[in-house]
């Protein structure tokens, strides 16, 4: 993986704290990575833990510094594949129908290469049609959904809805990657 440029996104679900584990799991295999965190991943993992992990500044807001350039532009062309994880309710629900009205949105529909997204929620959350019907569409787009685990969930229920492993996570950005040429 060295020298290939991967785009991880961090949504708010209690799962954005395994993202740091796959963050670096990359770098350790030789991939340039760069961040984009939700507002709401920022109030669950501090920005700084994927900064010194990387070595790369965190984005989190559309306008860059002085608002006048176009970060979502210039982050979707420089990376190979992008990482949705953990992707909550919400991203699935905005991928879906193409909603735009954060940085992380925004980069998902100006991105042109593939998309991986490993879903993480409320094992109720996951069974709802609507989300099930979201992830049957993002499907159909293109995206590839790395499926939840079962097991126990920080709400205290079990069932599915863990994010999956960041090893399992990892392989599959690997392996993806091998089919894209450098």
């Amino acid at each position: 993986m060295t020298g290939r440029e991967v785009l991880i996104g961090v949504t708010g679900g209690i799962a954005a704290y395994k993202t740091a584990a796959l963050v670096s799991q990359l770098v350790q295999a030789g991939a340039g990575v760069t961040v984009v965190m939700t507002r709401s991943a920022t109030r669950l993992i501090g920005p700084k833990t994927f900064e010194a992990l990387t070595g790369r500044p965190v984005s989190t807001h559309v306008f860059g510094p002085g608002g006048h350039s176009h970060p979502h532009i210039e982050l979707a062309q420089r990376a190979e594949i992008l990482c949705i994880a953990p992707a909550t309710a919400n991203i699935l629900a905005k991928a879906a129908c193409g909603i735009a009205d954060d940085l992380l949105s925004t980069i998902l529909l100006s991105f042109d290469g593939p998309v991986l997204m490993a879903p993480a929620m409320n094992c109720e959350m996951w069974r709802k049609p609507a989300v099930q019907r979201n992830v049957a569409q993002v499907r159909a787009d293109g995206v590839a959904l790395i499926d939840p685990e079962e097991g126990y969930l920080s709400c205290g229920m079990i069932g599915p809805g863990r994010m999956a492993d960041p090893a399992t996570i990892f392989h599959a950005i690997r392996q993806r990657l091998e089919t894209v040429t450098a």
